[in-house]
């Protein structure tokens, strides 16, 4: 599994180095869709790395499409791979199939909510969801819906049939739409009822799972540019990385990515990225913290240069600063943290640290 686990890092990385450079990132933010790197990615079998191999994907482990992640996040990928593995996970344990084409995951924000009405020819949707990752530049939207009975249901839908109220960009100029869904039509294959896993919380928990493995990505971009940094500038005749005040800040820095990967690990020991909810809110929070110290102390180290566009640490940096806000920040998690060790009571808590309850919220 390991040497498994090898190629397939190291095949990503190969084929995210040959279609990610400055000019497709500057285009990304400029609003671009990249079809060349979404029809690489597509031929590499990568949206389906976590869809068994009895139905069509890659059925990769947990811990290896972690990776896979946190390496898209390190080149700081401009298209919403993430939400397409993890829909395509969802949709076909709910009992669909592999869905063609960029998906995103709707709704992202925990005061959302979808509503589904059954009729003779399907169902028909209402809801606004806010803050959609390429909302209307995706294809597919995989919503979860509810319907008057409280049932949940996941949908397959066209974002072409949606409207967009607002067109937003995060502070990675990343598009975060706000989806309308009023008064979309599905036909009765395009919504299934949703699987055990998505409880209260929704889709929360695995998008924050995204987030948590992206921001460890991000994170390792960062030290790896300020690293480079450190040892090339030279400043009174040596390396500033020989000078204590930078070699303290770097130290910082890596103690806080250690401890967010060591909270990132942690998502991995279940079958599906979030499948644990206890462990998702303290990945999420801790993982939100380390990122805005990562950022602050990478951008010290790099001086006035790395505020610069010519230097590429912004868009690691940029996308920490937005990620860390996105599915929940951390003093959401926090205060869900709290909730779920007081309803254990004093006699629980040891048990819910060292025998978390499994699918308690989270894929």
């Amino acid at each position: 599994m390991e040497d498994m686990s090898a190629i397939v890092l190291e095949q990503a990385d190969r084929l995210f180095a040959q279609h990610i450079d400055k000019k497709v990132l500057s285009a990304a933010d400029a609003g671009q869709w990249s079809d060349a790197l979404w029809s690489a990615m597509e031929d590499a079998g990568l949206p389906l790395a976590l869809v068994p191999e009895m139905k069509g994907g890659a059925g990769l482990a947990p811990d290896v499409a972690a990776n896979l992640i946190r390496r898209s996040a390190f080149h700081s990928v401009p298209l919403p791979l993430a939400e397409t593995m993890i829909a395509n996970a969802l949709w076909t344990d709910a009992g669909g199939e592999v869905i063609a084409g960029a998906v995103t995951l709707a709704p992202v924000n925990p005061h959302d909510r979808i509503t589904l009405a059954s009729n003779r020819t399907g169902a028909t949707l209402q809801g606004i969801a806010r803050h959609v990752a390429w909302g209307k530049q995706a294809p597919i939207a995989l919503v979860l819906a509810s319907d008057a009975n409280g049932n949940a249901f996941l949908c397959r839908v066209p974002t072409g049939k949606a409207r967009s109220n607002k067109t937003r960009r995060n502070v990675a100029y990343e598009p975060r739409e706000d989806v309308d869904f009023g008064g979309v039509q599905l036909a009765a294959s395009d919504f299934l009822p949703a699987p055990a896993c998505l409880d209260a919380d929704g889709l929360m928990p695995f998008g924050a799972a995204i987030r948590v493995q992206q921001m460890i990505g991000g994170m390792e971009r960062c030290m790896d540019y300020a690293l480079s940094y450190a040892n090339e500038r030279v400043q009174f005749g040596r390396p500033i990385a020989k000078f204590q005040a930078i070699q303290h800040m770097l130290a910082i820095a890596a103690g806080h990515f250690a401890a967010a990967s060591a909270a990132g690990d942690a998502l991995t020991e279940t079958p599906r990225l979030g499948d644990n909810a206890l462990a998702v809110a303290i990945a999420k929070s801790r993982c939100g913290e380390s990122a805005g110290q990562v950022a602050a102390l990478c951008h010290q180290v790099h001086g006035a240069m790395g505020f610069t566009q010519e230097h590429p640490l912004h868009y690691a940096t940029r996308r920490l600063w937005s990620w860390r806000d996105e599915w929940g920040a951390e003093p959401w998690w926090q205060e869900k943290i709290g909730r779920m060790i007081c309803e254990q009571g004093g006699d629980g808590f040891w048990p819910l640290l060292v025998d978390p309850p499994a699918t308690a919220g989270a894929a």
